[in-house]
């Protein structure tokens, strides 16, 4: 059995930043008197260095650390200036970017970790996963620990643009597909299903498919409520804690992401699509190769208006068909309904032009 573990916190309110010591205390004594080095990005400093200056204050021993590249020797880097400087807390600050290199970094040391996240763009707020550069353009998915806590102020949250919440909504409904792929390679016995991981999975994609009944599509206002915010946190981190649980990516990650994955492998100098939206994008097709019910895909992308109508990401109809078809190459080593299906240029044309039309 995989072992794992659990956060010590899950907080998720407004002004949540400006209490830290005070809402950790309970799981780390004496956290304000820890050396602790904040990492974040030189535009999020800019962004928020009020708050930034603030959060620094709450602690007797504080440095901010800006990272420079999200590859996997910056976060080594980072590694080693934690254990050379006897550093006790690592804070991560920003997006996915950060978050993943804070969090490798972190594992890598031995140090207690927590993550602040500036979006909800995706799940890299709690996964044990950090996605880093490697060679070139590639990107490369490194296992680690899932961060000691995570605390969400809703204020910052509201403050970014609703493309980003939208990705974060993205991220989790691409688990209907991702779900089934995995039972998929269970029965080629590629794999092995772990029922409980699959269950909190399952929890985050229905949390979200089934919010206000579905019936309505939401609005930018209606998203950015505390309710609303607190809930994809929610979704986001059980899936998070699926992936632990399982010991790898496969409750959150499918043939949809290997799609994702074609396109920021392949061909980055054409499109830059946000993860979350590029892998919502993928599950519409994954759900038609799978023989699923595409229409509850539709309706929940329709619901949140999330953006996947691939010529508004400038994804023309080559790269998309071209991507698809190089998809399963990006993770040879998993099974996912790409082995099955029918991938011809006709095929995925009429796939686009469907996209087109319908979203």
């Amino acid at each position: 059995m995989n072992q794992f573990k659990l956060p010590y916190h899950l907080i998720v309110e407004a002004g949540a930043f400006d209490h830290i010591p005070e809402k950790m205390d309970d799981a780390i004594t004496g956290i304000e008197k820890k050396k602790m080095i904040f990492v974040t990005e030189e535009n999020l400093k800019g962004i928020f260095e009020d708050r930034i200056k603030k959060i620094c204050d709450q602690f007797h021993q504080s440095e901010e650390y800006l990272i420079q590249r999200a590859d996997y020797d910056s976060a080594v880097a980072l590694a080693k200036y934690i254990t050379m400087n006897d550093i006790d807390l690592v804070i991560g600050f920003g997006g996915g970017t950060v978050l993943d290199l804070a969090k490798f970094a972190s594992f890598v040391s031995k140090t207690v970790y927590i993550s602040l996240p500036t979006t909800l763009s995706n799940d890299s707020l709690a996964s044990p996963v950090a996605v880093l550069g490697s060679t070139g353009k590639a990107r490369k998915s490194f296992k680690c620990t899932i961060p000691h806590a995570i605390m969400v102020d809703a204020d910052v949250i509201k403050s970014a643009p609703v493309r980003q919440l939208l990705s974060g909504i993205g991220d989790t409904v691409s688990k209907y597909t991702a779900l089934y792929d995995w039972k998929l390679a269970a029965k080629k016995d590629t794999e092995r299903v772990d029922d409980f991981a699959y269950m909190m999975s399952r929890m985050a994609f229905d949390s979200i498919c089934f919010f206000d009944g579905g019936h309505s599509e939401m609005t930018e206002n209606e998203l950015k409520t505390n309710s609303f915010i607190r809930l994809l946190t929610q979704a986001l981190v059980m899936g998070g804690l699926a992936m632990e649980i399982a010991g790898n990516s496969r409750p959150s990650s499918g043939s949809e992401h290997l799609f994702c994955h074609a396109l920021e492998e392949n061909f980055s100098e054409e499109v830059s699509i946000p993860h979350g939206i590029a892998v919502a994008m993928g599950s519409y097709p994954a759900a038609i190769f799978q023989g699923r019910n595409h229409e509850k895909i539709k309706n929940v992308i329709k619901q949140y208006r999330i953006p996947v109508r691939p010529s508004d990401n400038k994804l023309s109809r080559d790269v998309f068909i071209a991507a698809w078809q190089s998809a399963s190459a990006s993770r040879a080593d998993r099974y996912t309904i790409l082995r099955e299906a029918d991938l011809s240029d006709e095929r995925l044309g009429r796939l686009y032009d469907e996209m087109e039309a319908i979203f």
